[in-house]
Protein backbone atom coordinates (compact mmCIF):
# COMPACT_ATOMS: atom_id res chain seq x y z
CA UNK A 1 0.00 0.00 0.00
CA UNK A 2 1.00 3.42 -0.64
CA UNK A 3 2.18 5.78 2.68
CA UNK A 4 3.61 9.12 2.61
CA UNK A 5 7.02 8.98 3.25
CA UNK A 6 8.15 12.17 5.04
CA UNK A 7 6.06 14.91 7.05
CA UNK A 8 5.93 17.09 4.34
CA UNK A 9 4.02 14.65 2.25
CA UNK A 10 1.54 13.86 5.03
CA UNK A 11 0.80 17.38 5.29
CA UNK A 12 0.22 17.90 1.81
CA UNK A 13 -2.54 15.52 2.20
CA UNK A 14 -4.00 16.41 5.21
CA UNK A 15 -4.53 19.87 3.84
CA UNK A 16 -6.13 18.48 0.98
CA UNK A 17 -8.61 16.62 2.63
CA UNK A 18 -9.28 20.01 4.56
CA UNK A 19 -10.28 21.03 0.61
CA UNK A 20 -12.20 17.85 -0.25
CA UNK A 21 -13.90 18.02 3.27
CA UNK A 22 -14.75 21.68 3.28
CA UNK A 23 -15.97 21.49 -0.59
CA UNK A 24 -18.44 18.91 -0.72
CA UNK A 25 -21.39 20.90 0.63
CA UNK A 26 -21.56 22.82 -2.27
CA UNK A 27 -23.11 20.10 -4.10
CA UNK A 28 -25.71 20.18 -2.16
CA UNK A 29 -26.14 23.84 -2.31
CA UNK A 30 -26.22 22.84 -6.67
CA UNK A 31 -28.94 21.05 -6.25
CA UNK A 32 -32.53 21.46 -6.87
CA UNK A 33 -35.64 20.97 -5.36
CA UNK A 34 -33.85 18.07 -3.50
CA UNK A 35 -34.21 16.98 0.05
CA UNK A 36 -30.97 16.76 1.81
CA UNK A 37 -32.04 13.39 3.38
CA UNK A 38 -32.74 12.15 -0.44
CA UNK A 39 -29.43 13.75 -1.39
CA UNK A 40 -27.94 12.35 1.30
CA UNK A 41 -28.37 8.83 -0.41
CA UNK A 42 -26.63 9.62 -3.45
CA UNK A 43 -23.74 11.04 -1.35
CA UNK A 44 -23.01 8.00 1.24
CA UNK A 45 -23.27 6.09 -1.95
CA UNK A 46 -20.35 8.32 -3.59
CA UNK A 47 -18.38 7.57 -0.37
CA UNK A 48 -18.12 4.27 -0.60
CA UNK A 49 -17.86 4.07 -3.90
CA UNK A 50 -14.47 6.02 -3.44
CA UNK A 51 -13.15 4.27 -0.10
CA UNK A 52 -13.52 1.13 -1.77
CA UNK A 53 -11.80 2.06 -5.28
CA UNK A 54 -9.02 3.68 -2.86
CA UNK A 55 -8.56 0.46 -0.97
CA UNK A 56 -8.31 -1.96 -4.22
CA UNK A 57 -5.86 0.60 -6.25
CA UNK A 58 -3.74 2.68 -3.47
CA UNK A 59 -4.29 0.19 -0.25
CA UNK A 60 -3.41 -3.43 -2.07
CA UNK A 61 -0.45 -1.98 -4.41
CA UNK A 62 2.76 -0.79 -2.95
CA UNK A 63 5.85 -1.88 -0.52
CA UNK A 64 4.79 -1.47 2.29
CA UNK A 65 2.36 -3.18 4.50
CA UNK A 66 -0.35 -5.54 3.78
CA UNK A 67 -2.85 -5.63 1.39
CA UNK A 68 -6.28 -4.43 1.76
CA UNK A 69 -7.44 -8.03 1.51
CA UNK A 70 -4.69 -9.51 3.84
CA UNK A 71 -5.41 -6.95 6.35
CA UNK A 72 -8.85 -7.39 6.34
CA UNK A 73 -8.41 -10.99 7.58
CA UNK A 74 -5.80 -10.41 9.69
CA UNK A 75 -6.25 -7.43 11.91
CA UNK A 76 -7.99 -7.80 15.22
CA UNK A 77 -12.06 -8.40 15.10
CA UNK A 78 -12.33 -5.04 17.52
CA UNK A 79 -10.54 -3.26 15.14
CA UNK A 80 -13.12 -3.89 12.48
CA UNK A 81 -15.84 -3.13 14.69
CA UNK A 82 -14.34 0.13 15.80
CA UNK A 83 -13.94 1.24 12.44
CA UNK A 84 -17.39 0.16 11.58
CA UNK A 85 -18.73 2.35 14.97
CA UNK A 86 -16.76 5.20 13.64
CA UNK A 87 -18.28 5.73 10.15
CA UNK A 88 -22.25 5.53 12.20
CA UNK A 89 -21.15 7.92 14.74
CA UNK A 90 -19.61 10.32 11.62
CA UNK A 91 -22.90 9.49 9.37
CA UNK A 92 -25.15 10.62 12.44
CA UNK A 93 -23.21 13.77 12.61
CA UNK A 94 -22.95 14.45 8.69
CA UNK A 95 -26.66 13.84 8.40
CA UNK A 96 -27.30 16.88 11.27
CA UNK A 97 -24.11 18.98 9.34
CA UNK A 98 -26.09 18.46 5.93
CA UNK A 99 -29.58 20.21 7.34
CA UNK A 100 -28.04 22.96 9.09
CA UNK A 101 -26.06 23.81 6.30
CA UNK A 102 -30.03 23.58 4.76
CA UNK A 103 -30.72 26.09 7.59
CA UNK A 104 -28.56 28.12 7.92
CA UNK A 105 -25.64 27.79 5.52
CA UNK A 106 -22.35 27.31 4.59
CA UNK A 107 -20.39 29.86 6.26
CA UNK A 108 -22.07 29.27 9.37
CA UNK A 109 -22.61 25.28 9.83
CA UNK A 110 -19.06 24.06 9.03
CA UNK A 111 -17.40 26.48 11.42
CA UNK A 112 -19.96 25.89 14.46
CA UNK A 113 -19.90 22.08 14.33
CA UNK A 114 -16.28 21.33 12.86
CA UNK A 115 -14.75 23.73 14.88
CA UNK A 116 -16.35 21.96 18.45
CA UNK A 117 -15.44 18.19 16.82
CA UNK A 118 -12.08 19.45 16.21
CA UNK A 119 -11.58 20.47 19.71
CA UNK A 120 -13.29 16.82 21.26
CA UNK A 121 -11.61 15.00 18.38
CA UNK A 122 -7.98 16.17 18.94
CA UNK A 123 -8.20 15.65 22.48
CA UNK A 124 -10.00 12.13 22.92
CA UNK A 125 -7.82 11.13 20.29
CA UNK A 126 -4.56 12.31 22.01
CA UNK A 127 -5.34 10.47 25.00
CA UNK A 128 -5.22 7.22 22.90
CA UNK A 129 -2.43 8.25 20.90
CA UNK A 130 -0.11 11.13 22.58
CA UNK A 131 1.94 11.87 19.50
CA UNK A 132 2.93 15.41 19.13
CA UNK A 133 3.34 18.49 21.31
CA UNK A 134 0.71 18.63 23.73
CA UNK A 135 1.75 22.61 24.43
CA UNK A 136 0.99 23.25 20.19
CA UNK A 137 -1.71 21.13 19.89
CA UNK A 138 -3.41 22.75 22.85
CA UNK A 139 -2.97 26.53 21.63
CA UNK A 140 -4.01 25.23 17.85
CA UNK A 141 -7.07 24.02 19.87
CA UNK A 142 -7.80 27.34 21.95
CA UNK A 143 -7.58 29.26 18.46
CA UNK A 144 -10.03 26.44 17.21
CA UNK A 145 -12.43 27.60 19.61
CA UNK A 146 -11.64 31.37 19.52
CA UNK A 147 -12.76 30.97 15.59
CA UNK A 148 -15.74 29.67 16.11
CA UNK A 149 -17.08 31.78 18.45
CA UNK A 150 -16.58 35.01 16.28
CA UNK A 151 -18.20 32.83 13.86
CA UNK A 152 -21.62 32.97 15.94
CA UNK A 153 -20.88 36.32 16.57
CA UNK A 154 -21.07 36.96 12.61
CA UNK A 155 -24.17 35.10 12.35
CA UNK A 156 -25.92 37.17 15.19
CA UNK A 157 -25.29 39.91 12.99
CA UNK A 158 -27.22 38.66 10.61
CA UNK A 159 -31.19 39.61 10.00
CA UNK A 160 -32.89 36.31 9.75
CA UNK A 161 -35.36 34.71 11.52
CA UNK A 162 -35.07 34.14 15.54
CA UNK A 163 -36.75 30.70 15.08
CA UNK A 164 -34.17 29.62 12.19
CA UNK A 165 -31.15 31.36 13.76
CA UNK A 166 -31.26 29.39 16.85
CA UNK A 167 -32.38 26.02 15.22
CA UNK A 168 -29.24 26.34 13.11
CA UNK A 169 -26.78 26.94 15.86
CA UNK A 170 -28.32 24.62 17.91
CA UNK A 171 -28.32 22.16 14.85
CA UNK A 172 -24.50 22.80 14.25
CA UNK A 173 -23.71 22.16 18.17
CA UNK A 174 -25.03 18.89 18.44
CA UNK A 175 -23.48 17.60 14.82
CA UNK A 176 -19.99 19.08 15.80
CA UNK A 177 -20.07 16.93 19.32
CA UNK A 178 -21.06 14.29 17.30
CA UNK A 179 -18.55 14.54 14.80
CA UNK A 180 -15.68 14.62 16.97
CA UNK A 181 -17.18 11.71 18.58
CA UNK A 182 -15.62 9.17 15.46
CA UNK A 183 -11.70 10.30 15.90
CA UNK A 184 -11.37 8.17 18.74
CA UNK A 185 -12.84 4.93 17.24
CA UNK A 186 -10.08 5.79 14.36
CA UNK A 187 -7.38 6.39 16.82
CA UNK A 188 -7.92 2.61 18.36
CA UNK A 189 -8.10 0.76 14.75
CA UNK A 190 -5.38 1.84 14.29
CA UNK A 191 -2.94 1.80 17.14
CA UNK A 192 -4.32 -0.69 18.68
CA UNK A 193 -3.66 -5.17 18.57
CA UNK A 194 -3.03 -6.05 14.86
CA UNK A 195 -4.49 -2.70 13.63
CA UNK A 196 -6.37 -1.66 10.72
CA UNK A 197 -4.11 0.53 7.53
CA UNK A 198 -5.60 3.45 6.96
CA UNK A 199 -7.18 2.67 3.53
CA UNK A 200 -9.31 -0.67 5.67
CA UNK A 201 -10.42 2.32 8.20
CA UNK A 202 -11.69 4.12 5.24
CA UNK A 203 -13.59 1.52 3.41
CA UNK A 204 -14.78 0.20 6.87
CA UNK A 205 -15.76 3.77 8.01
CA UNK A 206 -17.93 4.19 4.64
CA UNK A 207 -19.52 1.34 5.20
CA UNK A 208 -20.58 1.76 8.62
CA UNK A 209 -22.02 4.98 7.24
CA UNK A 210 -24.10 3.12 4.67
CA UNK A 211 -25.75 0.62 6.96
CA UNK A 212 -26.36 3.66 9.68
CA UNK A 213 -28.32 5.66 6.80
CA UNK A 214 -30.85 2.64 7.10
CA UNK A 215 -31.82 3.79 10.21
CA UNK A 216 -31.11 6.96 11.11
CA UNK A 217 -31.83 8.89 7.24
CA UNK A 218 -35.26 6.82 6.91
CA UNK A 219 -36.12 7.98 10.59
CA UNK A 220 -34.85 11.90 9.41
CA UNK A 221 -36.78 11.08 6.37
CA UNK A 222 -40.12 10.46 8.09
CA UNK A 223 -39.62 13.23 10.65
CA UNK A 224 -37.55 16.25 8.62
CA UNK A 225 -35.72 18.62 11.60
CA UNK A 226 -37.65 21.20 8.50
CA UNK A 227 -40.02 20.89 5.81
CA UNK A 228 -42.32 17.67 4.96
CA UNK A 229 -41.47 14.33 5.22
CA UNK A 230 -40.34 12.43 2.41
CA UNK A 231 -40.59 9.38 0.78
CA UNK A 232 -38.49 7.10 -1.30
CA UNK A 233 -40.95 7.24 -4.25
CA UNK A 234 -39.14 11.06 -4.50
CA UNK A 235 -35.87 10.13 -4.37
CA UNK A 236 -36.47 7.95 -7.82
CA UNK A 237 -38.33 11.00 -9.50
CA UNK A 238 -35.15 13.23 -8.69
CA UNK A 239 -33.14 14.29 -11.68
CA UNK A 240 -30.10 12.40 -12.70
CA UNK A 241 -28.48 16.11 -12.42
CA UNK A 242 -29.13 15.84 -8.69
CA UNK A 243 -28.26 12.53 -8.09
CA UNK A 244 -24.94 13.20 -10.09
CA UNK A 245 -24.18 15.92 -8.03
CA UNK A 246 -25.13 13.72 -4.36
CA UNK A 247 -22.45 10.98 -5.85
CA UNK A 248 -19.87 13.29 -6.54
CA UNK A 249 -20.38 14.86 -2.95
CA UNK A 250 -19.64 11.62 -1.94
CA UNK A 251 -16.47 11.38 -3.72
CA UNK A 252 -14.96 14.63 -2.57
CA UNK A 253 -15.82 13.76 0.78
CA UNK A 254 -14.12 10.18 0.25
CA UNK A 255 -11.29 11.87 -1.66
CA UNK A 256 -10.43 13.62 1.53
CA UNK A 257 -11.25 11.39 4.34
CA UNK A 258 -8.86 8.78 2.59
CA UNK A 259 -6.06 11.29 2.32
CA UNK A 260 -6.61 12.41 5.97
CA UNK A 261 -6.52 8.52 7.05
CA UNK A 262 -3.59 7.89 5.43
CA UNK A 263 -1.76 10.90 6.47
CA UNK A 264 -2.66 9.94 9.63
CA UNK A 265 -0.66 6.60 9.59
CA UNK A 266 2.77 8.45 9.28
CA UNK A 267 1.93 11.58 11.43
CA UNK A 268 -0.80 9.91 14.23
CA UNK A 269 -4.34 10.85 14.51
CA UNK A 270 -4.86 13.69 16.63
CA UNK A 271 -3.03 16.03 14.24
CA UNK A 272 -3.86 14.79 10.93
CA UNK A 273 -7.56 14.69 12.09
CA UNK A 274 -7.03 18.57 13.30
CA UNK A 275 -5.81 20.03 10.19
CA UNK A 276 -8.23 17.98 7.95
CA UNK A 277 -11.07 19.45 10.14
CA UNK A 278 -9.86 23.03 9.06
CA UNK A 279 -12.30 22.54 6.56
CA UNK A 280 -14.51 25.12 7.75
CA UNK A 281 -11.70 27.77 6.41
CA UNK A 282 -12.48 26.38 3.00
CA UNK A 283 -16.75 25.86 3.25
CA UNK A 284 -16.76 29.14 4.62
CA UNK A 285 -14.69 30.86 1.74
CA UNK A 286 -17.55 29.24 -0.20
CA UNK A 287 -20.47 30.58 1.48
CA UNK A 288 -18.61 34.15 1.56
CA UNK A 289 -17.71 34.46 -1.87
CA UNK A 290 -19.36 32.27 -3.66
CA UNK A 291 -22.74 31.48 -2.53
CA UNK A 292 -22.95 35.40 -0.83
CA UNK A 293 -24.01 34.10 2.46
CA UNK A 294 -22.86 37.37 3.61
CA UNK A 295 -23.97 39.77 0.94
CA UNK A 296 -26.25 42.00 2.89
CA UNK A 297 -24.37 41.78 6.31
CA UNK A 298 -23.36 44.66 8.44
CA UNK A 299 -19.73 46.10 8.92
CA UNK A 300 -19.42 44.08 12.29
CA UNK A 301 -20.53 40.86 10.75
CA UNK A 302 -17.63 41.33 8.26
CA UNK A 303 -15.08 41.74 10.96
CA UNK A 304 -16.03 38.89 12.75
CA UNK A 305 -15.62 36.62 9.80
CA UNK A 306 -11.88 38.14 9.32
CA UNK A 307 -11.29 37.62 12.68
CA UNK A 308 -12.26 33.94 12.10
CA UNK A 309 -10.33 33.53 9.21
CA UNK A 310 -7.32 34.68 11.00
CA UNK A 311 -7.48 32.44 13.91
CA UNK A 312 -8.43 29.36 11.86
CA UNK A 313 -5.37 29.81 9.99
CA UNK A 314 -2.62 30.31 13.27
CA UNK A 315 -4.88 27.18 14.62
CA UNK A 316 -3.85 25.07 11.64
CA UNK A 317 -0.33 26.35 11.80
CA UNK A 318 -0.05 25.57 15.59
CA UNK A 319 -1.24 21.95 15.25
CA UNK A 320 1.02 20.99 12.22
CA UNK A 321 3.91 22.43 14.51
CA UNK A 322 3.03 20.19 16.98
CA UNK A 323 4.46 17.18 14.71
CA UNK A 324 7.56 16.37 16.80
CA UNK A 325 8.25 13.34 14.42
Amino acid sequence: MYLPGNFSAALVLTILSAVFWGSWANTYKGTKHYAFELFYWDYILGVVLCTVVFAFTLGSNGGTGESFVENLHSADSANLVHALVAGAIFNVANLLLVAAVDIAGLAIAFPIAIGIAVVEGVVLSYALQPKGSVAFLACGVTFAIAAVLFDARAYRTLKTKAAASRAGIVVSMVSGILMGGFAPFVTRAMTSGHVLTPYSVAALFSIGALLCCFIVNVYFMRHPIQGAPVSFSAYWRASLRNHLLGLLGGVAWGIGGCFNFIAAGFVGVPISYAIGQSAPLIAASWGVFVWHEFANAPRSAWVSLRWMFILYIAAISLIALAYNG
